[in-house]
């Protein structure tokens, strides 16, 4: 049985825990409101880019096909994968990291090549020998829109270059504070076809300048840099929302061990009362005889 003294460490580790996993919670809600507001900015537009992109391509099927959209007979599949830099955020990192591994697996690790944002996944894969690219971001601390689109750049380049098939972005889509979904979509080569259907009901007229052409080829790219970046800003919330959940569950735990121990030592303490008590009785009784 642990000592008085032993159980008041205990309850005062658990209690500095306690500050602890609260500052951290706090400052991950605080962080978490800003991600959620551009989150929730950034999907209308994405959605209604990508409705234009739509209908640009219907229009443009008569046009020499966009090379974005034309997959290599040949090469590697390129997976993009975003996790986190730092852990106590709960499942997040590892669901990324076991979405990408099931890929992975489907594909075959000879013809997967993966290019890592985080450095909790970076450090996970390059453990394991997998063929880990350099990204031209690492860090999952800063991702801003000049890091998804020097991301964008670098995908579309090895894609034009006939080094990837096809890319694949594996991340974590945020539904709520306490709901995030390992969520892995196509991002090369583009599919007109689906792409044009789900625009189908909300046909308009475009009169475009410059040619249909010329604007796809500028906006394409454009748009696929506009859906890494909603990637990222989706990663980035759930990342938030994840460490502000744990944070929350380490501190409810963490109250509940002090409680706990607070009873054991008042147990402890009303023992030793009662053991010196009866020894206080034992030595009158004593003196009596």
């Amino acid at each position: 049985m642990a000592t008085m003294r032993q159980i008041r460490t205990r309850i005062r580790v658990a209690g500095n825990i306690a500050q602890i996993t609260g500052a951290m919670e706090m400052v991950a809600a605080a962080r978490l409101k800003r991600a959620q507001d551009r989150v929730t900015a950034a999907r209308p537009y994405v959605s209604s880019m990508g409705e234009i992109v739509a209908q640009i391509v219907r229009r443009s099927r008569d046009l020499p096909a966009n090379p974005l959209m034309e997959p290599p007979s040949n090469g590697s599949v390129g997976i993009l994968a975003i996790t986190g830099d730092r852990g106590l955020c709960g499942s997040y990192n590892s669901g990324v990291i076991r979405r990408t591994m099931d890929l992975v697996r489907e594909v075959g690790a000879e013809h997967a090549r993966l290019v890592v944002i985080g450095r909790k996944g970076a450090a996970f894969f390059g453990r394991r020998g997998f063929d880990v690219l350099n990204a031209p971001i690492e860090d999952a601390g800063r991702l801003g829109f000049a890091e998804a689109q020097a991301t964008a750049n670098y995908l579309i380049d090895e894609f034009l270059q006939r080094r990837f098939q096809r890319i694949l972005i594996v991340y974590t889509r945020f539904i709520s504070p306490i709901a995030q979904e390992p969520t892995v979509e196509p991002f090369l080569p583009m599919a007109p076809g689906a792409e044009a259907d789900g625009a189908a009901g909300n046909e308009q007229k475009i009169i475009a300048e410059p040619p249909l052409a010329v604007l796809a080829s500028r906006l394409i790219p454009r748009y696929l840099t506009t859906r890494v970046y909603q990637a990222m800003l989706e990663s980035a919330a759930s990342e938030h929302g994840a460490r502000m959940t744990s944070m929350s569950s380490a501190t409810d735990n963490a109250s509940k061990m002090i409680s706990t121990l607070t009873l054991e030592l008042n147990r402890a303490r009303q023992a030793a009362i009662t053991k010196e008590i009866s020894e206080i009785v034992s030595g009158a009784e004593a003196l009596k005889s």
